[in-house]
Order: C-alpha cells, then structure tokens, then sequence
C-alpha cells in the first residue's frame, strides 16, 4: 500500500511541477486535461486500496489527505521556480525524467503483481478461461487507452 502511495505522490508532484512552470497555455491546456482524468482513476484505484486496507481511520484520513494535496504542492513549487526552473534545460529534463521513471516503475509494479496479480489468482478468474480472456482484454483495451491518451497528452 505504502509503495503505491508512493508512487502516485512522485507522480503526482511531478505532473504539478510541469504545470505549474508552464508558461503556454498551449502546454498547460493539454496538461490540465490529462491531469484531470489521471487524477481521478488513480484517485479512485488509490481509493478502493486504502478502503480495503487493514488501517485506523486516522492512517486512511492522512493517506487521503497526502493524496489529495501532492498535485496542488507540485504547482505551487512550479509556480515558485518559474525564474529557475527551464523545462528544456538538461538538468530539468534529466531530473523529470529520473522521477517519472521512479514512479512510472512503482506504479507498474503495484499494477501488475500487487494489484492485478492478487484479481487474476483469485478462484473466480481461475475457474473460467472466458473470464480470464475477458479480463485480459479488458487491461489490454486499458493500458492501450492510456498509451493514446500520453501520446495525445
């Protein structure tokens, strides 16, 4: 749980950073538009994992508090390095890049063996190939829209 939390506040902070330091509204139109739809499916993937967890009200309380506030912190930082900070400077793009990698590899890890892993071992999906074909076309169809969606982003 901690690792996907993790993962999705790197992400998170980034994406913020990226917009907050964009000076073209041709740069921050489509930001703000995959923002918008990846904040809410990891929000509401995020949401069904801390629900689900073994956790007090208060650890849930804070993980969702953590959540709902690295984006904004992320905008407010770009908004502060907007005289330092140069999108096309190797520094920024290597930095950018090193953190999105992170959380692109935290992310994918938590899909894959934690989060789908424990779906497709489970005695329903085991029980029935058509099920299990359904499913996996379903992922498929999912990380194929999401491929798009960066590639329109």
């Amino acid at each position: 749980m901690h690792v996907l939390e993790m993962g999705i506040v790197v992400h998170s902070v980034v994406i913020g950073l990226g917009m907050g330091a964009s000076q073209s509204v041709c740069t921050i139109r489509p930001l703000v538009a995959a923002m918008c739809f990846h904040q809410m499916f990891e929000g509401m993937g995020l949401g069904g994992c801390i629900l689900q967890a073994e956790y007090g009200t208060k650890m849930k309380a804070g993980l969702v508090f953590f959540f709902s506030t690295t984006t904004p912190f992320g905008i407010a930082l770009g908004l502060a390095l907007t005289k330092v900070y140069k999108d096309n400077s190797p520094t920024a793009l290597i930095v950018v890049g090193l953190l999105n990698a992170a959380s692109a590899g935290l992310l994918h890890y938590m899909a894959l063996v934690e989060l789908l892993a424990a779906d497709f071992m489970g005695p329903k999906l085991q029980g029935s190939v058509r099920l299990q074909l359904i499913c996996l076309t379903a992922v498929l169809l999912g990380a194929g829209g999401m491929s798009v969606m960066a590639k329109w982003a």
